[in-house]
């Protein structure tokens, strides 16, 4: 891989987040999309030294897969009386693939693709699982019109060459991976000489700055040259398509109800806009600009939009284990829509935020206007 791809063309430094009155991330700005991140359990694997005391449990604690269903096609029908037809579920924990019913989630999920407009999935996980499970894992996927992977990489207890191999084969069939790493200042030259590894063997890398103890702003004491890797270093490429045309393969995927290539047209895209940019920002002239993903927002502290008006609760929520609350967003400091014992209900229509901090993507990239 050319080692050139390690840095954005598009200067990010030059967005006027200042200036900035709206933005999302496009696939929810432009389509019918309900999006919805489901913390599964806190359940883990692994031990890893640096986790939040919050953030992984010893003690299996997933919910029953038939409840897990019975609040998909919840959300579906909720989402659908409010005019979306179009879904993506982020699945996280702990460790997602540790739920015993987690594939037939995944192809309940997938079942009524005739159904829906587009249809995508998402899963955070640390790739411990064998290769003949992922192999189940794309084939209980196959019929969904995209599949993304999160790889957190944990280097006390993974090897680097057994996790490129498993993303390898995850893109050779057709499924998008980025490794998310989180850049410790102490650390900053060792890890990134460790994502430098995967980036130049095809992988997406995401590479996160380190917050507060209560995620709300980025630690201060990274120097001007680690901020500048952390604001326009390694940029996200289709590095999937590549690996597919490379092996003269191409996507079996299902083609969405919708044209998307027209849209993008219609909606005024062109070529003068950078490859996989998923974020546009609209400024008060109405100017636009782009990002490649939220996770970068926090490298730049814009994250506060308290008093925004916000779509999350009425095209998106967040489940969150081991209490089941059902909520607009992960930082949310709203009363929860409800729980996945007793039941929700969504807006019925965009609300205004009322959280100081946005902690997460999940909840960064959701649309939002500043009044």
């Amino acid at each position: 891989m050319n080692k050139k791809l390690k840095w954005s063309n598009y200067d990010f430094s030059q967005i006027p987040f200042d200036q900035i009155v709206s933005f999302g991330q496009r696939s929810l700005l432009y389509q019918d999309l309900f999006c919805v991140s489901w913390l599964l359990g806190r359940f883990c694997n692994y031990k890893c030294s640096y986790c939040w005391t919050h953030g992984r449990s010893d003690q299996l604690d997933h919910r029953p897969t038939e409840l897990c269903i019975k609040t998909m096609d919840e959300i579906k029908r909720q989402a659908r009386e409010r005019n979306y037809n179009s879904f993506h579920f982020s699945f996280s924990g702990g460790e997602p693939t540790l739920h015993r019913g987690y594939l037939d989630i995944l192809k309940h999920y997938a079942s009524d693709l005739d159904r829906v407009n587009f249809q995508s999935c998402h899963m955070t996980t640390n790739l411990s699982p064998q290769l003949k499970w992922f192999e189940k894992y794309i084939d209980a996927t196959k019929s969904m019109h995209r599949i993304s992977i999160t790889a957190s990489w944990h280097r006390e207890y993974a090897d680097q060459e057994s996790f490129k191999e498993k993303i390898i084969f995850l893109q050779q069939h057709d499924v998008q991976v980025t490794i998310n790493m989180v850049m410790v200042p102490e650390s900053f030259n060792l890890i990134y000489d460790e994502a430098l590894f995967f980036h130049d063997a095809g992988i997406n890398v995401t590479l996160k700055p380190q917050t507060n103890s209560n995620a709300t702003l980025v630690v201060e004491n990274y120097t001007k040259e680690q901020l500048r890797v952390l604001h326009n270093g390694m940029p996200q490429r289709d590095f999937t398509a590549a690996r597919l045309k490379d092996s003269d393969q191409s996507s079996e995927r299902p083609k969405a109800k919708y044209d998307l290539r027209k849209m993008a047209i219609d909606r005024g895209d062109n070529d003068s806009i950078p490859q996989m940019m998923s974020v546009e920002f609209t400024d008060v002239r109405g100017k636009k600009y782009y990002m490649d993903q939220a996770e970068r927002f926090n490298a730049f502290n814009f994250n506060h939009f308290e008093g925004w008006e916000c779509d999350s609760g009425f095209r998106s929520i967040i489940i969150r284990e081991p209490c089941g609350s059902i909520k607009r967003s992960y930082s949310c400091h709203d009363t929860p829509l409800g729980n996945i014992e007793t039941g929700f209900k969504l807006f019925d229509a965009p609300r205004v935020c009322v959280t100081p901090t946005c902690v997460s993507s999940a909840d960064s990239k959701i649309p939002k206007k500043r009044f």
